[in-house]
């Protein structure tokens, strides 16, 4: 299986995961609101029999079983209810918690202190700017007209219960855990899977630099040996630059994974440099232009690690184009940001993409590991603090990467 397909199971993984988590919420919501509505129902039943009860007591006989109507009444200890005549005026009350603790067992609302017969009346009559409760009660179906001997008439506000209360907070309480215990759990893995990335990364080029170490000595005194031979000048300095090139990749790979040692470098010439070796080494069907502004800044830079970016944007630019095209490499500066272009003449990448080319395993070629835009993409942002993305790109025609670093030095 190529690494590509490793990391897209991935990503298709983390995705199922969280329509998993995303389906158990909604059906944890509705299951939670369910159980609400059927208990606020049972509340309402309980009310009307409350309200019958009471009708009831207030119509009876001297036959009449007084004891079992007041029963029924006295059974509810749960649901705040205020008792009013056809004006309004509050006679009764019960489960109500009063500002005033030293009228909690009381019922009438004569027996109350001033402080809580005003907190009351508020509630039925409503606070300035605020709606009496009676228009509340009749728009949620919180009213029970009670008819009285004579034709009068008494009215019976009641309020959803504490409990009832709590379970319509639930759900969304419920919510809330579930998302913060889902970000968590999402922020450990990425960071566990970060961590091993790195652990990864570091153990993998500092192997490759030690592995490389030997033959590399070896050419060295082999292309001594081949010049004191006298073989021609020029065969033994194209070697001995090539050996170079293989030490200062061996050096790149020994600063992954630790913090490289940065020095100011001012960008032309640094990307001019990091160019000369390349242009000699691609094809002569593929055009190298560069686009130096005037205004050259300096950058604070590990020049090894900003010379393998530059590399591998090449690179990558030469395979999308099949190895004929044109690459124009642009310098210039915004504000206090300092970018370089790189374009190419290639097949494109579709705008779906522009993040996912820096992700480990993305690759167009048949063969590779789909980790070069990924070690750019680390280099740039992790390293030196700056930012590297596709501005922009038509499919069959260009693309177009952009590399930002801040300004830390005037131009020259």
């Amino acid at each position: 299986m190529k690494l590509g397909q490793y990391f897209e199971r991935l990503r298709s993984g983390k995705l199922a995961v969280i329509i998993f988590a995303t389906v158990a919420m909604i059906v944890f919501a509705l299951i939670s609101n369910n159980l609400v509505k059927q208990l606020a129902a049972q509340e309402r039943e309980r009310m009307d029999i409350w309200a019958s009860a009471t009708e009831r007591l207030a119509k009876a006989d001297v036959d009449a079983d007084f004891e079992f109507l007041l029963s029924i009444i006295s059974q509810n200890n749960t649901i705040p209810v205020l008792i009013t005549d056809s004006a309004f005026n509050i006679s009764e009350f019960r489960n109500f918690s009063l500002p005033d603790a030293n009228d909690a067992d009381k019922s009438l609302f004569s027996d109350l202190s001033a402080r809580n017969r005003e907190w009351l009346a508020k509630r039925v009559h409503g606070a300035a700017g605020s709606t009496p409760l009676h228009e509340l009660a009749l728009s949620n179906n919180h009213f029970i007209e009670v008819e009285l001997p004579g034709g009068s008439h008494q009215y019976i506000y009641y309020e959803d219960s504490t409990l009832l209360r709590s379970l319509s907070l639930y759900p969304y309480l419920q919510m809330v855990v579930m998302i913060t215990l889902a970000v968590i759990l999402y922020l450990a893995v990425v960071s566990t899977k970060r961590a091993e990335q790195n652990r990864v990364w570091v153990g993998l080029s500092k192997e490759t630099a030690h592995q490389l170490g030997t033959p590399i000595s070896s050419l060295m005194a082999w292309t001594e040996y081949l010049r004191a031979d006298g073989l021609d000048p020029e065969v033994t300095d194209e070697l001995d630059k090539d050996v170079k090139r293989l030490s200062t990749i061996a050096d790149r790979f020994s600063k992954i994974g630790s913090r490289p040692d940065m020095e100011l470098e001012y960008i032309n010439q640094t990307v001019a440099g990091s160019l000369d070796y390349m242009r000699r080494r691609v094809s002569n069907r593929v055009e190298i232009n560069m686009h130096l502004s005037d205004d050259d800044h300096g950058v604070l830079l590990s020049r090894p690690l900003f010379e393998w970016v530059m590399e591998n944007l090449t690179k990558n630019a030469v395979d999308a184009m099949a190895g004929v095209g044109r690459i124009d490499i642009t310098t210039g500066s915004d504000k206090n940001r300092v970018w370089i272009e790189v374009a190419d003449t290639g097949k494109g990448i579709p705008r779906k993409k522009f993040k996912t080319v820096f992700k480990p395993g993305y690759t167009t070629k048949k063969r590779g590991w789909g980790l070069g835009l990924t070690l750019v993409k680390r280099i740039i942002e992790d390293y030196h603090g700056g930012e590297i993305y596709v501005k922009e790109s038509e499919p069959g025609k260009r693309t177009v990467f952009r590399i930002e670093f801040p300004v830390s030095a005037p131009k020259k």
